[in-house]
Formats: structure tokens, C-alpha cells, sequence
């Protein structure tokens, strides 16, 4: 996938849920992986010529891995002038020695997140852009279905009034096989993730169900990201497809 497509996709989603007002200051959450580096490079690409004017940091939640060297990223955000933070924590320490935790993947979100918020406010910033694309809100949707018994999914936009924040998705209507050739393409420096139960979660379970089912039933993908889209989901916001009209139909 080349830049101006992944431009158009993130434009999209940020034109019709409102995701951006002028004076915003945007912090994107890093992990370092191809998810996250391609939301750093669309929201570097689109603050370029976007009518709305807003301000980008980048902000790095360390868990405390041994040996997780984050300094490909700090050159890739010093080459695109992006203010760059690192939290140190230990996540890592209290998972996995202290709690040892055999299912760490939803308190470590809790714990990350709680982390992120915190330095993301006092940086100054009013949003945080998670990397969330097409593929995740599709298997989040599975996970809910499967576990909880409710159709939900991640909502595009999400205002957080306890920390006076607003997480938005602008990866939303990107396709991960075109995150995966945007990374190729523009040799992303991928810090990959050392977290021991990494790709042994329900998570990568719904994405081997998903593309089981794809493969068994052609377009079942798309077919879902439109039922999540017109699902009237609780807590989702309007969508606004008046304001690009065809043209953003077109980037589907």
C-alpha cells in the first residue's frame, strides 16, 4: 500500500467521525509494531495539508521487557520531527513475577492504557489515536459475540470524562494485509514484541477465525465491517458520510 491510499483511508474515517477539531494536540500510542508506526505515518502524512491544524507527539508505554530496544523508533520520530516519550513502568515485573498472571492480556491493557492516559495529559495533549485497524474491529466484534454474548465492537471515537480525553481510531477502515505492505514498502523499524504469550491469546484466535471464515466465504469480512458499521452499536458515534460523499465511498 503506498502513502496517499493510506492517507485516503485515515482521512476518511477522521472526516466522518469527526475525529479531529483545529487546536487538537494528538497522542499516538507507539508499541513499537507495524500497526502503530503506520497510524504515525498517516497522521504525520495527513497533518500536512489537513484544513483542521493539530499538534502530534508520540508516546511509548515500556513494560519493562529486558532487551526491548526502542531506538528505531526514536530515530524514525526524530526524522519526522515528532516529539517522542517513553514511560517506563513495570507491567512486565507485576504480570509475570509478582502476580504471574496466566492471562495478563486484559490487565496489561488496563494497566498500559492507565499509564498512557496519565503522561498523555501531561503532556498537554487532548486525544490519543490508538492503531486499531479494519482486521481488529472485526475480531473484537467475534471476541464479544464468542465470550460475551453482545455484538460490540471498538467505537471510532471515545470520550474518556474521567481523564478528559478522547481516543480516536483512524486506522479504522484500513485492511491489516495493506498495513502489513505499507510496512514492507516503506521498511518500517518494526520493534517486535517480546511479550511471552504473544500470538497464544483469544485474540489471535479471532483473527485465524476470521480468516478461516473469509477464505470459506469470500467478502464474510467485509460483510461484517459493514454489519459493526450499521450495527447502532452503544456508545458509537454518528456517522457523517454526508461530508465527503461518493468520493469516500469510493476509498471502501
Amino acid at each position: 500500500m503506498q502513502l496517499q491510499r493510506l492517507l485516503s483511508f485515515t482521512r476518511k474515517a477522521v472526516d466522518e467521525y469527526n475525529m479531529i477539531q483545529s487546536g487538537d494536540h494528538i497522542a499516538v500510542g507507539i508499541s513499537g509494531g507495524k500497526d502503530s508506526l503506520t497510524l504515525l505515518y498517516a497522521l504525520h502524512g495527513l497533518k500536512r495539508f489537513y484544513p483542521q491544524k493539530f499538534e502530534l507527539s508520540a508516546v511509548t508505554v515500556d513494560l519493562g521487557f529486558p532487551d526491548f530496544d526502542l531506538s528505531p523508533v526514536k530515530e524514525l520520530c526524530q526524522e519526522l520531527q515528532i516529539p517522542y516519550e517513553i514511560v517506563p513502568s513495570e507491567i512486565y515485573e507485576i504480570l509475570f513475577h509478582i502476580r504471574k498472571e496466566r492471562n495478563p492480556c486484559s490487565l496489561c491493557a488496563k494497566m498500559r492504557k492507565g499509564a498512557l492516559n496519565e503522561v498523555v495529559k501531561k503532556m498537554g495533549c487532548n486525544k490519543v489515536a490508538y492503531a486499531h485497524h479494519k482486521d481488529d474491529i472485526i475480531e473484537t466484534m467475534l471476541l464479544s459475540l464468542i465470550f460475551e454474548g453482545r455484538f460490540h465492537s471498538f467505537s471510532p471515537k471515545t470520550y474518556l470524562d474521567r481523564m478528559d480525553l478522547t481516543v480516536i481510531r483512524p486506522l479504522m477502515f484500513v485492511n491489516e494485509m495493506d498495513v502489513i505492505g505499507f510496512k514492507n514498502r516503506y521498511d518500517l523499524p518494526v520493534v517486535k514484541s517480546p511479550c511471552p504469550v504473544d500470538g497464544y491469546t483469544k485474540r489471535q484466535y479471532a483473527k485465524e477465525l476470521l480468516r478461516q471464515i473469509n477464505q470459506e466465504h469470500p467478502g464474510a469480512k467485509e460483510r461484517m465491517f459493514h454489519a459493526i458499521l450499521e450495527g447502532n452499536i452503544s456508545g458509537w458515534p454518528e456517522r457523517c458520510i454526508h461530508k465527503r460523499g461518493k468520493d469516500s465511498e469510493k476509498a471502501l
